[in-house]
C-alpha cells in the first residue's frame, strides 16, 4: 500500500508534455477563450491568416521553424501562429529581420488574396512590423540611404512590438526620410508575402482545410504539408 501511494504520488509530481505546451502557450498567447465561440466565417478567415503567417516563414531562407499553428481563440487572438528557433540565437541579421516583417505580413496578405477585404485582426501585425522596419531604420542602421547612424534616443523592444519611448533628435528633412524608408520596407516585405502565397496557393489552401479540421497542427504535421512549398 506504501509502494502504491508513493507511486500515485510521484505520478502526480509529473509534468507532462501537454502542460509544457500549455504553459507556453499561456506565456506566447494567453490563456485559451474556451467561451469564445466564433462563427464558420470567422474560423475560415482566421485559419487563411494564421497559414499566412506559417506559409511565408515557411517559404522564406531566413526564418525559423514553424512549431504550431493554431486557431484556437487565446488572449485577444482569434489564432495563432509559433515561430521559433531551434537553437539560441544573440544577434540577428537584416536578412533576418527582412524576412520576419514579410512573415509578420503573411496573415494581412492572405486576406487580401482570399478575401479581398481584409479585417483588423491585422493591426497587431502591422503594429510589430512597423515598429521593427523603425528599429531598422533608426536604430540598426540598415538602410543604405540613411546609413548606419542612430537617430533619436529610445528603449524600444521591437521583437516584442513595443517603441513606447522613441523620441526624436533629428530634423523634419530626416524625419521625412525615415518615414519614406519604414513606408518602403513594409511595402515591400508585404509584397513578398503575397507573391510567397500566390505561388503557394495550393500548399496554402492545404493547410487550411487541415487546420480547420483539427484545429491545432504541430511541427511535423505542418511540415509534412509544407513539404511541397516552393521556396
Amino acid at each position: 500500500n506504501e509502494a502504491a501511494l508513493l507511486t500515485a504520488r510521484e505520478k502526480k509530481k509529473t509534468i507532462t508534455h501537454d502542460e509544457i505546451d500549455e504553459a507556453i502557450d499561456r506565456v506566447m498567447a494567453g490563456p485559451q477563450r474556451k467561451s469564445r465561440i466564433m462563427s464558420d466565417e470567422e474560423r475560415r478567415v482566421t485559419a487563411y491568416h494564421e497559414t499566412g503567417h506559417a506559409l511565408v516563414a515557411a517559404a522564406l531562407p531566413h526564418t525559423d521553424p514553424v512549431h504550431k499553428v493554431t486557431i484556437m481563440p487565446r488572449g485577444r487572438a482569434l489564432g495563432y501562429t509559433m515561430v521559433l528557433p531551434d537553437e539560441d540565437r544573440y544577434a540577428t541579421t537584416r536578412n533576418q529581420m527582412l524576412d520576419q516583417l514579410a512573415y509578420s505580413l503573411g496573415g494581412r496578405a492572405a486576406e487580401e488574396l482570399i478575401f479581398h477585404d481584409p479585417t483588423t485582426g491585422a493591426g497587431n501585425d502591422i503594429e510589430k512590423a512597423t515598429n521593427l522596419a523603425r528599429s531598422m531604420v533608426t536604430q540598426y542602421g540598415m538602410t543604405e540611404r540613411l546609413g548606419a547612424i542612430k537617430l533619436g534616443t529610445s528603449d524600444a523592444q521591437p521583437f516584442l512590438g513595443r517603441d513606447y519611448t522613441h523620441q526624436r533628435d533629428y530634423s523634419e528633412e530626416v524625419a521625412g526620410i525615415v518615414d519614406e524608408e519604414i513606408r518602403k520596407l513594409i511595402q515591400n516585405a508585404h509584397q513578398e508575402a503575397y507573391d510567397v502565397l500566390v505561388a503557394n496557393r495550393d500548399v496554402l489552401d492545404a493547410l487550411v482545410v487541415a487546420l480547420l479540421e483539427k484545429e491545432t497542427l504541430l511541427k511535423d504535421e505542418i511540415a509534412e504539408i509544407f513539404a511541397r512549398v516552393k521556396k
